[in-house]
């Protein structure tokens, strides 16, 4: 049913339930699994100014170390991973990301690190549902 999975991830819990979701349908399909950590440069002050480079790398290797663990997990279970740590709008780099690979489906927790309300879905998740044109498995 599936082929390609992509998930994402900013290492919130919700994030790391998607994560668990999206290795049990790679292992269960024989799917490759790929990840995204994606720094969120609207957040972050222009690299050019000094400590905006230093709060970037730090949310980079972040990133990377999130990335790092998902390979491990799906290295264990012989799932093909690959991890994608990029610069942009995290919806935006989602979705781009989707179409590029072709994903067959996204997994994305419900909400994110930044999100602040408990019964609403996150702003991310919610951009990516309403602007990709593939199937999306929110946990």
């Amino acid at each position: 049913m599936y082929d390609t999975i992509l998930v994402g991830t900013d290492g919130s819990a919700n994030a790391n339930r998607a994560i668990v979701h999206a290795l049990e349908h790679a292992e269960q399909y024989g799917a490759t699994l790929h990840g995204i950590f994606v720094v969120d440069t609207s957040r972050l002050d222009d690299p050019a100014l000094g400590s905006g480079a230093i709060a970037t790398n730090d949310v980079e290797d972040m990133g990377q170390q999130y990335l790092g663990d998902i390979e491990q997990r799906a290295t264990d279970l012989g799932i093909p991973f690959v991890g994608r740590c990029c610069h942009g709008r995290p919806s935006e780099e989602i979705v781009r990301y989707a179409d590029d690979i072709d994903a067959d489906v996204i997994v994305l927790g419900y909400q994110g690190q930044s999100h602040t309300e408990t019964n609403t879905i996150g702003s991310v998740t919610d951009r990516v549902v309403q602007s990709v044109g593939r199937p999306v498995l929110v946990v």
